[in-house]
């Protein structure tokens, strides 16, 4: 059997123990267990990270929501898996760490960086315009056309 390494194992969790998504306890002999909260669990219920969507309101808000990151190259593979994520949820590459979507997405943005424990390392932002508005909205123009504006 592989042993864990106990740092990487405590880096994993600590996330979801500070988003009170986890709770410890302590055992008699020394061990500790960890169960999910009402509200981890209702998370694991509603997020299966691979079958994730991000879907169109009835009425677009006409603000844009930008995801930027800044991962150390120690963490490349975890860079590289938020980078297929984002593609998979249907944002835009603006820049190489910088992407774009037109509908709201924070809570799956936020259970994607903390899934992985690069919260600290990914912004998110919401805007009302983006300099080159008309090149975004025409690679958007699929999602966007069945949807109406305010």
């Amino acid at each position: 059997m592989k042993e864990i390494d106990d740092t990487a194992l405590r880096r994993s969790i600590r996330p979801l123990y500070n988003s009170k998504l986890l709770n410890a306890r302590q055992n008699a002999d020394g061990t500790c267990t960890l169960i999910l909260t009402e509200k981890g669990r209702q998370w694991a219920l509603t997020y299966q990270i691979e079958n994730m969507r991000i879907h169109a309101p009835k009425n677009w808000d006409e603000k844009w929501r930008i995801v930027m990151f800044d991962i150390p190259e120690r963490f490349k593979k975890v860079r590289d898996i938020l980078r297929i994520h984002l593609r998979s949820l249907g944002f835009e590459e603006l820049q190489k760490s910088v992407f774009v979507h037109p509908f709201p997405c924070i809570n799956e943005i936020e259970y994607i960086a903390k899934h992985y424990g690069i919260g600290k390392y990914v912004r998110f932002i919401i805007a009302e315009s983006i300099d080159n508005e008309q090149y975004v909205k025409r690679r958007f123009s699929s999602l966007l056309r069945g949807v109406s504006e305010k």
